[in-house]
């Protein structure tokens, strides 16, 4: 009976979200708005039928067809109810509670003085549940009944059985769903004639908020894909993995365009145009995920029908996005005196690099499809394309944030200081590693990304004796996790150490200055799999510590899980992967040394408290000027 009711209450939202259509038409007429009362009305449904939907996981009703395609008895408590989004349907009904979830949020607290203006953006928002409201209810119905009803379910894929992914996923779904607020403000702003720098402010919080959360839950993913796949890596450029740094890449480029717009009238098409190609963007990441049209690790394979369905979403949206666009962008512009070398050219640059970024990921991403759709055969695309479109395009974002900080008078100490953490990083990991070469790449990125660091320890210095240091936080926080992000990026990249090798108990293996002896291994029983765990001892410089690598067997899956061992370090990650036995009782073992990998989570850590930093400093500076 409860999943009976779960889909009424799919059904009530659907209704609900029709009514909040109304409101516009009331307000020409002076009448009240209920806008509060719906969006809460709405968020509650939404949520009323995946609470009813996590129970039946966690009451193991394999009646819901759902529920049986994606849980077992066995199946912890934690991972059921993260199984509740971990499939199609589940997970387009968390896409239905999230974007209940802003609408309720923007009804009450959107600052926009116009409550006319505020109805026709709920509206907007309403219209877009609507549609995925019916998608969800006609074609990826969550409480679909099963009868008879199995005795025991097929079980949650095994690489999903993290903690990691239980909440990957709904972080990557705040910032897909957010950037809907950007796309209704957008479409309201140009049908209305709205000024320009109104719009901005307006938008500019809603747009950090979409992005940190989306930024959280990439690094949340690419921290999953380095200790869960066993292959040491943490981007793959994945068709799915590209699906989220496209909106990413593009909310970027909105966030900066948005603050010029705000503060100088500056790019307001810049502004309005990635309001809608943003949210596009995040459609069309949902159509990649669960069309089945591209093979991944990550995606939901369906039937065309649902795939076909999503792809008509995504062009209905996006073409009336940019219809509007064409047909009202008529925005005013700032009469500031245009010089190429300032801070306005080098936010203009940065829009331009982030949307050919985007530009390039979607094309590599989708070439192949298109390749194969003209019968011209199968090609892929993979790390080489990606890495020599991006190498230039970081390059220069690197270079254009060292002159807005620095100016036309390069900072010299930085740049002596860079170049000494520079010869210290790299020549570190030579010593360790005779097979390594000196290379200009990882060279040259690491002494820019160490040079901004230094010039953004200048700029704080100057800000704090200023006394703006609160407002100059969220610069420095993002611009320096970037800058962490390529110097952790080029190290690992260019400076891993890596060694496969067979061994037998008793036996010993040498890597990057660390001694590792295998000493046993055992077999346990867990609640849903099998494990067999190596013990290793690893020695360096009169230190011992133990590691303990692993291999699950997933009965009801019938599939193996490698979970690698790590001891993290400041300077590097000791990762070891187990492999497979071979009869003569020989365990192949894969020994990695990961240079500077925790300055990767650390650096995108501190961009997602960048985004959230500025949401919070312009909600105290709204609040006093109140």
């Amino acid at each position: 009976m409860l999943p009976e009711i779960g889909y009424l209450a799919l059904i009530c939202s659907g209704v609900t979200a029709l009514l909040l259509l109304l409101p516009p038409f009331f307000a020409k007429k002076n009448a009240i708005l209920p806008l509060g009362w719906l969006s809460l009305l709405l968020f509650l449904f939404a949520l009323s039928a995946i609470g009813i939907l996590a129970y039946s996981f966690a009451q193991d009703d394999f009646s819901v067809l759902y529920v049986a395609a994606h849980s077992n008895s066995e199946l912890p408590l934690l991972f059921k109810l993260a199984a509740t989004w971990g499939g199609h349907e589940g997970s387009m009904l968390f896409w239905l509670v999230t974007l209940s979830l802003w609408t309720l949020l923007f009804a009450y607290f959107g600052r926009t003085p116009d409550p006319l203006f505020k109805a026709k953006v709920v509206a907007v928002l309403a219209l877009l549940y609507t549609a995925l409201c019916l998608y969800t209810l006609i074609l990826s119905d969550p409480f679909e009944r099963l009868f008879p009803a199995p005795f025991q379910g097929r079980d949650l894929n095994p690489m999903l059985q993290d903690i990691a992914l239980v909440f990957h996923p709904p972080l990557l779904y705040l910032g897909y769903v957010g950037f809907a607020l950007n796309f209704a403000l957008s479409i309201v702003a140009l049908l209305s004639k709205t000024e320009s720098k109104r719009f901005a402010a307006d938008s500019r919080s809603w747009a950090l908020l979409s992005w940190g959360w989306l930024s959280g839950g990439i690094l949340l993913g690419a921290w999953w894909a380095y200790y869960e796949l066993g292959w040491g890596g943490w981007w793959f450029w994945d068709p799915v993995e590209n699906a989220s740094l496209i909106p990413w890449l593009l909310g970027l480029g909105l966030i900066h365009s948005l603050i010029a717009t705000e503060r100088q009238g500056l790019y307001p098409y810049w502004s309005l145009l990635l309001s809608l190609l943003t949210f596009s963007a995040s459609l069309l990441g949902t159509f990649i995920v669960r069309s089945g049209v591209i093979t991944s690790v990550h995606a939901f394979s369906i039937d065309p029908s649902r795939g076909y369905a999503l792809l008509l979403m995504f062009v209905v949206f996006s073409a009336t996005g940019l219809a509007v666009f064409a047909l009202n962008a008529k925005t005013e512009q700032a009469r500031v005196q245009w010089r190429w070398f300032s801070p306005q050219s080098g936010l203009l640059l940065l829009n331009v690099l982030t949307a050919v970024a985007a530009f390039s990921v979607l094309l590599g991403t989708f070439y192949p499809l298109l390749f194969a759709a003209f019968g011209f055969g199968s090609i892929s695309v993979g790390a080489p394309y990606f890495n020599t479109v991006f190498i230039p395009l970081v390059l220069l974002c690197l270079l254009t944030m060292l002159f807005r900080l620095n100016g036309r008078k390069p900072y010299l100490f930085g740049l002596a200081a860079a170049l000494l953490c520079t010869l210290g990083l790299i020549g570190w990991n030579i010593r360790l590693d005779p097979l390594k070469q000196w290379q200009f790449l990882p060279f040259l990125f690491t002494l820019l990304a160490c040079w901004l660091l230094f010039s953004l320890v200048r700029y704080v210095v100057r800000a704090y004796r200023r006394q703006h240091l609160q407002t100059a936080l969220a610069m420095v926080l993002g611009h320096g996790g970037l800058a962490l992000v390529v110097t952790a990026t080029m190290m690992s990249g260019y400076y891993s150490s890596d060694l496969g090798i067979k061994m037998t108990k008793g036996e010993s293996a040498q890597l990057h200055g660390y001694r590792f002896d295998f000493v046993d291994s055992e077999y346990r029983l867990a609640a849903n799999y099998t494990t067999e765990t190596a013990l290793l001892t690893v020695t360096a410089n009169d230190k011992r510590f133990a590691l303990y690598p692993e291999k699950r067997f997933y009965d009801i899956r019938n599939g193996m899980m490698s979970e690698v061992a790590i001891k993290p370090g400041l300077l590097g990650d000791l990762y070891v992967v187990l492999g497979d036995k071979s009869p003569e009782q020989q365990y192949a073992f894969g020994f990695h040394y990961k240079p500077l990998i925790q300055w990767l989570w650390g650096g995108g850590i501190l961009m997602v408290l960048a985004a959230f930093s500025a949401v919070v400093l312009r909600y105290r500076a709204g609040k006093e000027n109140a």
